[in-house]
C-alpha cells in the first residue's frame, strides 16, 4: 500500500534533526506541522514573517491576524517571533533555514525541481520557492509519485519550467523516499507493499 498524506508527513519529520528551523511550503507540506513532536524543538518558519508556527488552531483559537504564507490560519508556540518580509527573506537567503519542505510537479535525476507552473494554466506566481531552494541547507520535496494521468513525477529530466537547478536533496512521495544522486534516484525507503517494479521508468532508479 502507498503512504497516506499523513504518513508522508511523518516520514518527512523523521528526516529532521532536533532543534532545527524548518520552512513548510503551501499545500501538502503544511500537514507536517501537525505531527512534529514538541520534544524535537523544531522552529517552523513562514516567509510572510513568522518563526514558531505550531500547526492548525482549534476553532476557539482562530485569529485572522495569524496566517502562514498560504493564507491559512495557524497557531504559534511559546517563543514565536514576528517580523517583516525583508527580514524573513534575509533569513532564507542568508542560509539560516535548515530545512524547507516544498510540493512539486516534477523532480529529475539532476536534482532540479519544477513546482510553480504548468504552461497554459493560470499561475499565481512562484512565491518564495526560488529563494528557499537556494537558501535552505536541505531541500525536501513532498509530493505524490504519479500525476493524475499516471505519469511519474520523478523524471530523468524535468519538462516543466524550473524552480531551481541542482537543488533537491530528498524526495518523499506516497511510494517511498528517494535521493537524486549521480544521474539516478537512489531508493532510500519504499512504502510497505511497494516494490521497485511499481515505480515505472525503472532505468532512473538504483
Amino acid at each position: 500500500m502507498t503512504w497516506s498524506k499523513d504518513e508522508m508527513a511523518k516520514e518527512v519529520i523523521e528526516l529532521f534533526e532536533p532543534q532545527s528551523s524548518v520552512n513548510l511550503g503551501i499545500g501538502l507540506p503544511t500537514l507536517v506541522a501537525q505531527y512534529i513532536s514538541p520534544d524535537l524543538e523544531i522552529m517552523i518558519h513562514s516567509e510572510n514573517g513568522v518563526l514558531g508556527v505550531k500547526g492548525r488552531p482549534k476553532k476557539s483559537e482562530v485569529s485572522p491576524t495569524l496566517i502562514n504564507a498560504g493564507k491559512e490560519t495557524i497557531s504559534i508556540k511559546n517563543g514565536a517571533s514576528f517580523f517583516d518580509s525583508s527580514l524573513s527573506f534575509g533569513m532564507i537567503r542568508g542560509g539560516h533555514i535548515d530545512y524547507c519542505v516544498l510540493g512539486g510537479m516534477e523532480v529529475d535525476t539532476e536534482r532540479s525541481l519544477a513546482n510553480w507552473m504548468i504552461p497554459g494554466k493560470k499561475v499565481t506566481g512562484m512565491g518564495g520557492a526560488m529563494d528557499l531552494v537556494n537558501g535552505s541547507r536541505c531541500v525536501i520535496v513532498m509530493m505524490s509519485h504519479f500525476s493524475k494521468d499516471g505519469s511519474s513525477k520523478l523524471k530523468s529530466k524535468c519538462s516543466l519550467p524550473l524552480t531551481g537547478v541542482d537543488v533537491v536533496d530528498i524526495v518523499v512521495t506516497d511510494y517511498g523516499i528517494f535521493k537524486p544522486s549521480e544521474g539516478k534516484f537512489e531508493i532510500l525507503k519504499l512504502a510497505s507493499g511497494i516494490n521497485k517494479e511499481d515505480l515505472k521508468e525503472l532505468e532512473i532508479y538504483r
